[in-house]
């Protein structure tokens, strides 16, 4: 059952992708992505749900479920920034990064056929992995506003001023504001889940808590410059795309 519900959270996502992005083609902006979106999250909202009645506990066993618990993140996310701050096209953009995310979940032998209930699980350890998961959700939508900065930034440079993609963007300043806004968020979750760490019980969970304390050190020393020095835009996107492929490479070692 939770993996239908998986299957299409990834098929909406793609469809909803697709769309947008004949859309922009076009010259012309597909309202319907939010839309689209919405139906995504809460077909992915089954899946956990389905998923966590089944584990007793957060659904953040294994690697499908985590990949999936992201997708979920970053979506909610999305629907939080997106419409609130008129980058309904960043929809477009995210979609795609759900479809490669929830793919990768349903590959054979990613995702247990057979969840069972988690016993003995420590309140604290589950509050790390959540808030961990949870902010790579913001910093994964912050990824995608720094690829859009860096479409936009192009565009001008190339004076493609008159192309779908270009005259659907938001203006720089936007983009450049909600992306700042989701790395501090990221970061205040991610510090979160950290804290949770040290409380946990010692035995488990250190290899994950070393690789989010290294997460964090990197994020935090990009908005510590920014504030203190200032950095451009272009330089600031580029390095939080750097950081979360980086990021994702960390915690793939743990």
């Amino acid at each position: 059952m939770d993996r239908w519900f998986l299957i299409a959270a990834t098929a909406l996502a793609a469809v909803g992708g697709v769309i947008g992005m004949w859309s922009v083609h076009k010259g012309t902006r597909n309202r319907w992505t939010v839309i689209w979106m919405i139906a995504v999250f809460a077909a992915q909202l089954g899946f956990l749900s389905v998923r966590g009645e089944a584990r007793a506990a957060c659904p953040l066993v294994g690697l499908g479920e985590i990949l999936v618990f992201l997708a979920w993140s970053l979506t909610l996310f999305y629907l939080v920034v997106g419409p609130t701050y008129r980058l309904s096209l960043l929809g477009v953009f995210t979609a795609p990064v759900v479809v490669v995310f929830q793919a990768v979940a349903l590959l054979p032998g990613v995702l247990d056929p057979d969840p069972q209930r988690v016993t003995g699980s420590d309140p604290w350890r589950e509050t790390h992995a959540a808030m961990s998961v949870l902010s790579y959700g913001s910093l994964a939508l912050a990824a995608v506003a720094g690829v859009m900065f860096l479409v936009l930034d192009r565009q001008l440079k190339d004076h493609h001023l008159q192309s779908g993609l270009f005259r659907n963007l938001p203006p720089v300043r936007e983009l450049l504001k909600s992306m700042v806004r989701l790395l501090w968020i990221g970061v205040a979750l991610l510090s979160i889940g950290i804290i949770a760490g040290f409380l946990m019980p010692r035995q488990s969970g250190g290899g994950h808590l070393v690789a989010a304390l290294a997460v964090w050190t990197g994020y935090a020393g990009l908005l510590s410059v920014r504030l203190v020095r200032g950095l451009t835009g272009r330089r600031t996107a580029t390095v939080a795309v750097l950081l979360f492929v980086v990021s994702l490479s960390v915690f793939a070692l743990v």
